[in-house]
């Protein structure tokens, strides 16, 4: 080996070491870095409300002529936008009847399932030490390749939904793996390699709507309805939206905890995430999990179109996807890439997303503040350190090394 390539190798290590310690540090976030994180979040969105205010900024005016007057507009302003905010994410008692008033709550069960699916595919791969990015092109090619199924073959009910579901799930598997196999066979980064195949992914979608395969007779891009037979079956039946795919997603997320958990494969991938070069070292095939993790991640995304388009749009259309692969990423981070915080983590941006038209309806506070809250969450996810600053919490090295310094005498006196 020529001192070249010894260098070369030990800068890797020494990218791939700080990548694995920044991975760690945001995935090691206990629960109460979380919790702050989404309390900053909605306090700095409170801010924003009450600054964009007309009714605040007028008695901001006179502050200190009648400073009651814009402590009680800030009240209502902010007061006003959450209070319409819940109204529409999980209970509505204004509402003429019981269907209507907690209608809301399952929009927001809704809203959740395809977060769900991608964000539980996102965290493997972030606990598997891969950032996928791509999971908005996989279920893109997910729910194109679906739809495709759903109004072109003409099969049974419940065998159509199952093939249905199997060609969004292989589209989003092999879109993945690419990014998995260049990964593996050139160790081409897998940040840039999915954040392209997006891009791709949005396009193929845009080109694919105009051929006749897939674009209704028209002239506007959108592929004909959806079969009945493929499409999910509703749970409690009109007006209510919410159908079986959120419980299929609730058993996943059980699945791939044991599967992250108790089984072998999930062991290897965990082990690579925390120490590629030790897996390495200890006979786990790095390249073999690589692309089997991007292959899961990709069908576990695909997954979350295949509900979006088969659950409750019925249709193949520019921005049926919306932006649910990139709220995928803050769920899969907010979850900690765990399955039961992921959950968690999706019913709340599913909230955010069912309730924030009735908040620009009858507060009108704009839609945008909603992204605002999704985007600090990311940012103080992703810097738990800034968390812990604000709030002065002790690091987890601090209270490792306070724990030792408790235990210590205790071990040394038995």
């Amino acid at each position: 080996m020529t001192e070249a390539s010894v260098g070369t190798d030990r800068a890797e290590h020494v990218e791939e070491s700080r990548a694995t310690r920044i991975t760690r540090d945001i995935l090691s976030s206990d629960a109460t870095v979380v919790v702050l994180a989404i309390v900053v979040a909605l306090v700095l969105a409170a801010v924003l409300i009450a600054a964009a205010d007309p009714d605040v900024q007028k008695a901001a005016g006179y502050f200190f002529a009648r400073p009651a007057d814009f402590f009680t507009a800030v009240w209502d302003a902010v007061y006003g936008a959450y209070s319409s905010l819940f109204r529409g994410a999980v209970f509505d008692p204004q509402a003429s009847t019981p269907e209507r008033q907690v209608r809301p709550f399952t929009e927001t069960l809704t809203a959740s399932v395809p977060l769900i699916f991608a964000g539980l595919g996102l965290g493997i791969g972030f606990r598997a030490g891969l950032f996928n990015i791509g999971a908005q092109g996989q279920v893109i090619l997910g729910a194109t390749f679906a739809a495709f199924a759903g109004f072109t073959f003409h099969l049974p009910a419940g065998l159509h939904l199952v093939v249905a579901i199997a060609f969004g799930v292989a589209a989003g598997a092999a879109w993945a793996g690419i990014a998995g196999v260049l990964k593996a066979r050139t160790g081409a980064n897998e940040v840039i390699v999915t954040i392209m195949l997006n891009s791709i992914a949005v396009f193929l979608m845009a080109y694919l709507l105009t051929t006749d395969a897939f674009k209704r007779p028209g002239t506007n891009p959108i592929s004909p309805k959806i079969e009945p037979t493929a499409m999910f079956p509703s749970i409690f039946g009109p007006p209510f939206r919410l159908h079986w795919g959120f419980v299929l997603a609730l058993v996943t997320a059980v699945g791939v905890w044991w599967f992250m958990e108790r089984s072998t494969a999930g062991f290897r991938y965990r082990a690579v995430g925390l120490n590629p070069h030790a897996a390495r070292t200890a006979g786990i095939r790095i390249n073999s999990v690589y692309v089997s993790v991007m292959l899961i991640a990709g069908a576990l995304a695909g997954m979350g179109g295949v509900t979006q388009v088969l659950g409750t749009e019925g249709v193949l259309q520019d921005g049926v996807a919306g932006t649910i692969g990139f709220d995928a990423i803050t769920v899969a981070l907010l979850g900690r890439s765990k399955p039961v915080g992921t959950v968690l983590a999706a019913l709340l941006f599913g909230a955010l997303r069912a309730g924030s038209p009735l908040m620009q309806t009858v507060s009108g506070t704009p839609i945008d503040i909603v992204m605002v809250v999704q985007a600090v969450i990311v940012l103080l996810i992703a810097a738990p350190p800034l968390v812990r600053a604000i709030f002065r919490l002790p690091s987890p090295d601090e209270r490792r090394a306070r724990r030792t310094a408790v235990l210590a005498p205790k071990e040394v006196a038995a």
